[in-house]
């Protein structure tokens, strides 16, 4: 049997196992303490029966005797027969309420006794008497079954099995109240990797567990106070750097006479605009912006139609996609970053494809141009990574692709760096479907 996964049913099972473990032992300790006087009560009333039966046997005349045994019969439920030598006889179970019994009637009634659970294929309680202790002649007396049957696992059963329902309730009650925080941590975990802030946890239950979730919305206001002042000072220097920069352009253009040292230094600028760019998309992947419905499918057809706008075109092929909620703008940029890479790198020759498959949209930009070892795909996923061949260069910084992937990650899917049927780079981003 395999062990159950969540804590939860773990809880709950070995809750359960010690709850039915111990209501078996309780029937199994109380089984063995009431077979003694249950034995003694019931020897007491077949002696009584016997008693009675061979009381009356001795006060009726010999020819009475039949209509007696009758009488016996229809009012009582007592059948009398002789005991023959051939009698077909069942005995009675072996167990330690029927060894019980069996000493308990020698007691009363003599060592000769016996007991069976058929005779002569009429089945009861059968105890074996004789009219006196130096008399031969023997006789069956049959008593109802019930006289003889312990009712003690009917009635213990019953209690037992409310007694372990209510435990197994309680012991669901116990599980969940142990689980539900934590699997409402869990999800404000996951969604503090995905760099989203979360509801704060409520901190109740035990002591353990308000501090834990004490201790974790604390730290997640940490992490968004450390978030919105690393936006605050990266927006500063971005700014403060973009200012001298956009001067020093305007000093190239009007004081270097050299053309073509004066393209070097622009580009140079420019150069060094693009790097703060990629570091403020990267250091503000979601832009503080919240998932809305959105058309997939209008918001990529617009990417193409500005593309072709700047000499670009894409060879585009965009499927029915279902509106579901994204982030648009960072969504955009994360398609931007690899159609960009695509056409820095691949040759000129970039095609888009988006299609819903299996509950996923998949949106794919493929090139020809040199690829990517499959070996190194997920390494270049991270930020300040870059591959020394063909395909990047010094003036790269090593984060487009780690945007792409932090996009991804916050719409929970992921992006996936593929060999291109035919050579180069298919570069596929999976989001779910989310309405």
């Amino acid at each position: 049997m395999r062990w159950p996964r969540t804590l939860l049913a773990r809880i709950f099972l070995q809750l359960a196992l010690l709850v039915l473990l111990s209501t078996a032992g309780w029937l199994s300790l109380f089984s063995h303490i009431d077979a003694e006087p249950r034995a003694r009560e019931t020897a007491q009333l077949a002696a009584s029966a016997v008693n009675l039966v061979r009381a009356a046997l001795f006060a009726a005349a010999p020819d009475k005797r039949p209509a007696l045994f009758a009488d016996f019969s229809s009012r009582e439920g007592i059948r009398l027969l002789p005991a023959e030598a051939h009698d077909p006889i069942e005995p009675m179970p072996d167990m330690r309420f029927v060894r019980l019994l069996q000493r308990e009637l020698e007691a009363r009634l003599g060592p000769h006794t016996r007991v069976a659970a058929a005779v002569d294929g009429v089945p009861g309680f059968w105890v074996s008497f004789r009219l006196d202790d130096d008399d031969d002649e023997e006789y069956w007396l049959g008593l109802p079954r019930e006289r003889a049957a312990r009712n003690f696992a009917r009635h213990w059963l019953s209690w037992s099995l409310l007694a372990s329902a209510l435990a197994l309730a309680m012991a669901w009650f116990i599980a969940t109240r142990i689980s539900r925080p934590l699997k409402a941590m869990a999800r404000s975990a996951a969604a503090v990797g995905r760099g989203q802030t979360p509801e704060p946890l409520p901190e109740e239950g035990a002591e353990e567990l308000r501090r834990l979730a004490g201790a974790f919305n604390g730290m997640a206001r940490d992490l968004e106070r450390h978030e919105r002042d690393r936006s605050e000072v990266l927006a500063g220097i971005s700014h403060d750097l973009r200012t001298p920069l956009t001067r020093l352009r305007l000093e190239a253009e009007l004081s270097i006479a050299d053309e073509s040292a004066q393209q070097a230094v622009i580009a140079d600028i420019e150069q060094m605009e693009a790097v703060i760019s990629q570091f403020m998309d990267y250091a503000r992947a979601e832009s503080g912006e919240a998932p809305q419905p959105t058309d997939l499918g209008a918001l990529l057809g617009g990417l193409v139609d500005r593309q072709a706008s700047v000499g670009r075109p894409l060879d585009a092929a965009i499927g029915e996609l279902p509106e579901c909620l994204l982030r648009p703008k960072a969504l955009i940029r994360a398609v931007t970053n690899l159609v960009d890479n695509a056409w820095k790198y691949g040759g000129g020759e970039v095609s888009l494809r988006a299609s819903a498959v299996d509950g996923e949209i998949r949106v794919e930009i493929a090139d020809r141009g040199p690829g990517i070892p499959a070996d190194e795909a997920e390494r270049l996923k991270r930020p300040f990574t870059r591959l020394e061949n063909a395909r990047t260069n010094a003036g790269s910084t090593g984060l487009g692709l780690a945007i792409v992937e932090r996009i991804a990650r916050l719409h929970d899917g992921r992006l996936e760096l593929l060999p291109n049927p035919g050579g180069g780079l298919l570069a596929r981003l999976v989001l779910p479907v989310r309405r």
